[in-house]
């Protein structure tokens, strides 16, 4: 039990999982902030110009109520502020990692190729030792 513990302790403080943890959390705000967007600053304005009370509420009705079986109905206004929600996150999101991978790429120092430390032998093309004199395999000198 304990090396158990103390190994659930090195993965849970393990880098990576903290920042994705940290990622969730933010994501999920991020998402009420979506949501709140769509819901109270884009679809009152789409509502009004639709003519309807309210956006959400914008259904196509497959079959009426009869007695007492429900209304069979497509939820189209949620259905497109899901998809408005989504889109504003997908893109927010891609911004975000667009800009990680601009400044990734402006701070990553450029390496030159590294200099080569073999060589052919000219006798038998074996591959030797850059700084060698005479090739270990047919024994010429280099």
């Amino acid at each position: 039990m304990k090396a158990m513990m103390s190994e659930f302790k090195q993965f849970a403080m393990r880098g990576n999982v903290i920042d994705m943890a940290v990622g969730v959390i933010i994501g999920a705000a991020f998402g009420k902030i979506a949501t709140s967007l769509v819901n109270d600053v884009i679809m009152p304005p789409i509502s009004i110009l639709l003519g309807s009370g309210q956006f959400e509420g914008l259904t196509w009705v497959l079959r009426p109520a009869i007695d007492d079986k429900p209304a069979v109905a497509l939820n189209l206004g949620a259905f497109v502020t899901t998809v408005l929600d989504f889109l504003i996150v997908a893109f927010v999101i891609f911004m975000v990692v667009k800009q990680i991978n601009r400044l990734k790429a402006k701070s990553a120092p450029t390496q030159a190729p590294a200099s080569p430390t073999t060589k052919e032998c000219p006798r038998c093309i074996s591959t030797i030792p850059l700084k060698a004199s005479r090739c270990p395999n047919c024994t010429s000198d280099i």
